[in-house]
C-alpha cells in the first residue's frame, strides 16, 4: 500500500487502495474455466453470432486509431531520455542534459519530468524534497532547483514507500504528472523515462507530441541489445530518435591516467551506425559524476569546468542541433 501525503490523496485518487492491489487480476465474466484432460484451461465462451459481434467491435475499436496527441500547455518541445534496461545512467544523463541545455543557452527555460513512477530518482539527483503547492486551479507547482522546474512521483509519496501499482494506475498517475502540473512556459521539457518498452513509454508517446528521443546505453553488448529495442519502439510510434549517448564509455585512472574500457569500446557508436542515427556523445565513467549525483549537486552545475560537465554540454548541443532538423 502506498501512503500518500494527506493534501494529495484527493488529487491522486486513481483507484481505491486495498489489500488486493497486488492480487491476481480477475478474469472477465465471458471467460469460463473448463477442465479437460486433467488440465486447467481457459475457454472463450461465445456463440457464432457472439463471435461475429466481437469481431465487429474489434474493427470499430481499431478504426478509432491511436489516442489523439495533445500538447502540454506552455511546453514548446518535449525530449524523452530512455534506455532499454536499468543501470546504464539514464536518470543521471537526463538531469545533466536538462542542465546542459540551460547552461548552453541561459535564455532557455527547461523542465524535468520523472516518469519512472516505480523508481523515481529526480528528487535525489536534484536535491529536492517536499510537496508541490497547489494553484487556484488545483494544479501542482513544480519544485525548482538550479533553475529547473521538476515534477516526480517521489514528491508525492514517502521516500522509502514502494509503489505497488498495476498498469492502469500508473497510466493515470503519469497523466496527472503531465497534465495537472503548472509547467509555466518551457522551451524544453526533458522526460526521464522508466527503463524498457512498456505501458509508460506507449502512453507518453501516444498522448504527447514528442520532439525526439535520446537513447542511453553503455558499450556493453547486453545493454546494447536492449537499447536497440528501445530505439525500434520509438520508431514504431513515429518518434524521431535524436541519437545515442554512450555512457560509462571509458575509465581513466586518477593516478596514472591510464584509460580502461571496462564495458567495452565503441559499442554504442556501432549501434548508432547500424540504426542510422547520430552518436550524440560519450560520457566517461568518472568518480566525480557519481559523487556529485549522490550529493544532489549534478556535475554540470557543481563542476562546470570539468571534462565531465563539458561532455554533457556537448551532448546537449548535439540534441539541439538534431531538434533543428526535426522541428516539432
Amino acid at each position: 500500500m502506498v501512503k500518500l501525503h494527506d493534501s494529495y490523496k484527493k488529487l491522486l485518487q486513481i483507484y481505491n487502495f486495498s489489500s488486493n492491489i497486488i492480487g491476481t487480476p480477475l478474469l472477465p465474466s465471458r471467460f469460463v474455466p473448463s477442465h479437460q484432460n486433467n488440465r486447467h484451461e481457459i475457454r472463450f465462451k461465445t456463440s457464432g453470432a457472439g463471435e461475429r459481434t466481437l469481431q465487429e467491435r474489434q474493427r470499430q475499436h481499431m478504426a478509432r486509431g491511436l489516442p489523439k496527441q495533445k500538447p502540454i500547455a506552455g511546453v514548446k518541445e518535449v525530449i524523452v531520455v530512455a534506455s532499454g534496461k536499468g543501470g546504464v545512467g539514464k536518470s543521471t544523463t537526463a538531469v545533466n542534459l536538462a542542465l546542459g541545455l540551460m547552461a548552453n543557452d541561459q535564455s532557455k527555460s527547461v523542465g524535468l519530468l520523472d516518469a519512472d513512477v516505480y523508481g523515481p530518482s529526480i528528487p535525489k539527483l536534484m536535491n529536492l524534497k517536499g510537496n508541490p503547492e497547489l494553484t487556484d486551479n488545483n494544479l501542482m507547482r513544480p519544485l525548482v532547483n538550479f533553475g529547473i522546474s521538476c515534477m516526480s512521483m517521489g514528491f508525492l509519496v514517502e521516500e522509502v514507500a514502494p509503489i505497488v501499482w498495476r498498469g492502469l494506475m500508473v497510466m493515470s498517475a503519469i497523466e496527472k504528472l503531465v497534465r495537472q502540473v503548472d509547467w509555466g512556459n518551457l522551451d524544453y521539457l526533458v522526460i526521464d523515462m522508466p527503463p524498457g518498452t512498456g505501458d509508460v513509454q506507449l502512453s507518453i508517446t501516444q498522448n504527447i507530441p514528442i520532439a525526439g528521443a535520446v537513447i542511453v546505453s553503455t558499450p556493453q553488448d547486453i545493454a546494447l541489445l536492449d537499447a536497440r529495442r528501445g530505439a525500434e519502439m520509438f520508431r514504431k510510434v513515429n518518434v524521431p530518435v535524436l541519437g545515442l549517448v554512450q555512457n560509462m564509455s571509458v575509465f581513466q585512472c586518477p593516478k596514472c591516467n591510464h584509460q580502461t574500457h571496462i564495458f567495452g569500446s565503441d559499442g554504442a557508436k556501432e549501434l548508432a551506425h547500424t540504426l542510422g542515427v547520430e552518436m550524440l556523445g560519450d560520457i566517461p565513467l568518472h568518480l566525480n559524476i557519481r559523487e556529485t549525483s549522490d550529493k544532489g549537486q549534478p556535475v554540470v552545475v557543481s563542476s562546470p569546468n570539468s571534462p565531465e560537465a563539458e561532455a554533457y554540454r556537448r551532448v546537449a548541443a548535439a540534441v539541439v542541433r538534431r531538434l533543428a532538423k526535426h522541428p516539432s
